[in-house]
């Protein structure tokens, strides 16, 4: 047997205890989590809450974007073929239902005793079996914004006709190109059809803001196009867009980019948007108009008479593909980020959205004037409206919803009843 230097032998040790360290390094390193996204301010900032996890706790987040547009059917496409390529997704209440079944239960998550109850109790992201599918990341919902240094507290527009007015003397006086702005393509009617049909005492379905499925059912779907409410929503925004002129006249293309790029170039006057984009809006690296924008009730139509606000989370969830171990992990993450308070905080901070953690509205209303105003024209609205309906067809019936809309405003006035007469079975069939 040959024997090494005394040196050589230390060298040897010295270079296989390193091998040994960077082994457990690698394999300390080996754990990570792959989100699918959209990115949206309340997403990214939502996973800067997972980063800063991931950094404490070893593991790396892989994050896997997605464009808007394509992201239900890319994710369902994903789900249905029990791929484990996203280990934690986006999960949003449009598609609540669609996916439930092909959602691990989160039942077992124990920060979600932290949730508000409202977008947790069952009718949106529960499977048939009964168990919740979904951990929130943060409350999501339009709010009214105006222009403080174009309107006064005591000017604002408490009907969709005072909008009217007061948008046409705004343009009249050269203050603004546009008094409303919005968004109206499909998968972004909530920044003008259905916040203004709501506002109108409308909805998509019969009965009247009704969102359990059986009931629905028991009406044979019946669609609200044809009620006199719903032409009256298609009257006001064509014109609005035609004789009116308060609204660009490309809007019914409009997505809520577009919508939100004119109102922070600060050409409109008043616009919905998602109440994340507050941060956004008073950025003064991406908008004119920051620092002179604020919030407000949603000008009601001629049938309601009493505020209006829709209020529903944006969560995430875990694919059942998924295997056990990063499942766990993936639970494990999701429940601390609903005790991270610091983290909430700045979440919040970063897009105007109220944090998972309920307990935490008050905490941050106590010395955040924005956090009041939300209180008040949304959260503490009495009578809230669910932002869309929760069975597993309702993707198909906002489409036919939307183009039937879409044909109404763009076509002549006087065709508005029969645009909707014509697109009221197929949202009814859409639904069967």
């Amino acid at each position: 047997m040959k024997w090494f230097k005394t040196s050589t032998v230390k060298t040897w040790l010295v270079a296989a205890a390193v091998g040994i360290s960077l082994a457990g390094t690698a394999t300390a390193q080996d754990k990570e989590l792959r989100v699918g996204y959209q990115p949206n301010p309340i997403q990214d900032a939502s996973i800067a809450m997972m980063e800063k996890w991931g950094a404490k706790n070893g593991v790396k987040i892989i994050k896997i974007p997605n464009s808007y547009g394509v992201y239900v059917e890319k994710m369902t496409a994903s789900l249905t073929s029990s791929s484990d390529q996203y280990d934690v997704i986006w999960h949003n209440d449009d598609w609540g239902q669609l996916w439930a079944h092909l959602l691990e239960p989160t039942d077992d998550v124990e920060g979600l005793k932290y949730a508000d109850k409202w977008g947790m109790d069952g009718i949106i992201f529960n499977n048939a079996q009964g168990q919740n599918t979904v951990v929130p990341m943060g409350q999501t919902f339009g709010v009214f914004y105006y222009r403080t240094d174009l309107v006064s507290e005591n000017e604002l527009p408490k009907t969709l006709d005072d909008l009217v007015k007061i948008s046409k003397k705004l343009q009249a006086e050269g203050k603004v190109k546009f008094g409303y702005v919005g968004a109206m393509a499909m998968n972004h009617t909530w920044f003008t059809w259905f916040w203004s049909m709501w506002a109108n005492n409308c909805d998509v379905l019969l009965p009247v803001f009704e969102r359990a499925n059986a009931k629905l059912a028991a009406n044979n779907w019946k669609s609200a196009l044809e009620e006199p409410c719903m032409r009256q929503a298609a009257e006001f925004w064509w014109d609005a867009i035609n004789t009116h002129k308060i609204s660009p006249r490309g809007m019914p293309a409009y997505d809520r980019n577009e919508a939100n790029a004119i109102f922070m170039a600060g050409d409109a006057a008043f616009t919905v948007g998602d109440s994340v984009y507050w941060a956004t809006f008073n950025d003064p690296a991406k908008s004119k108009v920051a620092g002179k924008v604020n919030i407000t009730f949603f000008p009601l139509g001629p049938n309601r008479n009493e505020p209006m606000a829709w209020n529903d989370i944006w969560g995430w969830a875990i694919p059942k593909s998924v295997p056990a171990e990063r499942k766990a992990l993936a639970k494990r993450m999701l429940s601390d980020m609903m005790l991270d308070e610091e983290g909430q905080r700045e979440l919040f901070k970063r897009t105007g959205a109220p944090p998972p953690n309920k307990e935490l509205w008050d905490k941050i209303a106590k010395d955040d004037v924005f956090m009041q105003q939300l209180k008040k024209f949304n959260l503490g609205v009495t009578n809230k409206v669910r932002s869309a309906y929760y069975f597993e067809k309702w993707p198909g019936v906002h489409k036919a919803f939307s183009d039937a809309v879409t044909k109404a405003v763009t076509g002549s006035r006087e065709d508005i009843p029969k645009a909707l007469a014509a697109g009221a079975p197929l949202v009814s069939n859409a639904a069967k």
